[in-house]
């Protein structure tokens, strides 16, 4: 039995510029399932871990920090597949930075319509 005090992470949320845009971004481009959207938030599932939720934020907000002046993620995803979802956000002309491995572990960064900068990895 764990003495630890919580069960899980429930959400991650991400600010998001313009949450209508960002909704048919994440749903069309990233073919996320929309779980519902109140008009100020909208909240994704995926098939494991937890939900996503976009909140429409100030325009300067963004999910990602940064470390000795570089951004770093906030949120990573995995995927079955690294290679195809690379091309295909390519080719939905999402800013995608170059593939990298570290020790066997392939990954990526790209950003949303908001900027922010997420990873997905193998």
């Amino acid at each position: 039995m764990s003495d630890s005090l919580f069960n899980g992470i429930h959400y991650f949320r991400i600010p998001v510029v313009d949450l209508s845009e960002s909704v048919v971004w994440y749903s069309e481009c990233l073919k996320l399932k929309l779980r519902f959207n109140r008009g100020d938030l909208a909240v994704y599932e995926l098939e494991t871990g937890p939900l996503l939720v976009l909140v429409e934020a100030d325009k300067d907000s963004r999910g990602h920090f940064l470390k000795n002046g570089q951004t770093e993620f906030s949120v990573g995803f995995t995927t079955s597949n690294l290679n195809n979802l690379y091309e295909y956000l390519i080719s939905q002309d999402v800013n995608v930075e170059p593939m990298e491995e570290d020790e066997g572990h392939q990954f990526f960064h790209f950003y949303d319509l908001s900027g922010n900068k997420l990873q997905v990895h193998n």
